[in-house]
């Protein structure tokens, strides 16, 4: 039977003393891993890192993968979220569904595509395209963050940044009724993000799964009933 997520999982806490050159927020970095019971049961159960569990939350809630599925994960290393999609699809080595792209590069997933480039390359979406056999999406899924400087307002930019390039990629290779999930951070400069999405879907909604630190600014786009992309 597994342990539940929560208190009581590890036990008593650890905590990392301060060594070498490692600095006073690493330490924090590093005691709040040791100590994370999501981090603990990826490792227990074979899931490339604990946002594996925020995706198997956020699908559980909304029901967003299905069998038969074709879904392309941006950004996509280490490979949790594509683990849970591959699984929840029923992609095979076979017939592969799922598509991860991430320039950093990525260990082989079962039933999952992987390329090693950057997404905002110009011909990123006719490659994703070809490894979907010719057929368009019906999720686009984006982890992505940008790295941070440790100044709020300039990393929340950032990541709207991002989140936008994802958005608009997800134009190009969604199937109409397609949806879209990023993640972007609290800030409220994202104005001009959710007017597009709202544009483009018939729902879009904010979304802070269980597995997401109750500390951490992070949120989720959700965007649901692509409406197509117009004709030019």
């Amino acid at each position: 039977m597994k342990k539940p997520v929560g208190t009581g999982y590890r036990g008593l806490r650890e905590r990392v003393k301060t060594a070498g050159k490692r600095s006073v927020s690493s330490n924090r970095w590093l005691e709040r891993q040791i100590n994370d019971p999501y981090v603990a049961r990826s490792k227990q159960e074979g899931y490339r890192s604990r946002a594996a569990y925020k995706m198997l939350e956020i699908d559980d809630r909304f029901k967003l993968m299905k069998p038969g599925q074709r879904i392309v994960d941006l950004g996509a290393a280490p490979g949790g979220w594509s683990q849970v999609a591959a699984m929840r699809t029923g992609s095979t080595l076979a017939e592969p569904r799922i598509v991860a792209i991430d320039y950093l590069g990525m260990d082989a997933v079962p039933g999952v595509v992987v390329l090693e480039k950057d997404f905002l390359d110009t011909d990123s979406p006719a490659i994703i395209r070809a490894a979907l056999r010719g057929a368009l999406a019906d999720l686009v899924l984006s982890d992505m963050a940008a790295p941070t400087t440790g100044h709020r307002a300039t990393d929340h930019l950032r990541i709207v940044a991002l989140c936008e390039a994802a958005a608009e990629f997800a134009r190009e290779i969604l199937a109409p009724g397609g949806a879209f999930l990023a993640k972007v951070f609290r800030g409220g400069t994202e104005g001009t993000l959710l007017v597009n999405l709202k544009r483009d879907y018939t729902k879009v909604q904010h979304v802070k799964p269980p597995a997401s630190r109750s500390d951490s600014p992070e949120l989720y786009l959700l965007a649901t009933g692509f409406r197509g992309k117009p004709a030019e």
